[in-house]
């Protein structure tokens, strides 16, 4: 089943499959939060609409430093 994961330092959005343990390739942070967007729901979402996403999650959740 694949999850859909978020760096709450930068905002990076990740899909993976089976990993628990994600880091963020954009920033280096080690571990990216798991959200609660189903993976059928993101993949139906256009570029703009996964960008709109990323930048409600990081309004709602905040920036980690």
């Amino acid at each position: 089943m694949m999850k859909v994961y978020i760096c709450p330092r930068c905002g990076w959005v990740r899909e993976v499959s089976r990993r628990k343990e994600v880091e963020c390739h954009k920033c280096g942070l080690p571990q990216m939060t798991l959200t609660d967007m189903l993976y059928e729901n993101f993949i139906e979402l256009n570029k703009e609409e996964r960008q709109a996403f990323a930048e409600q999650w990081m309004k709602e959740h905040g920036k980690v430093e």
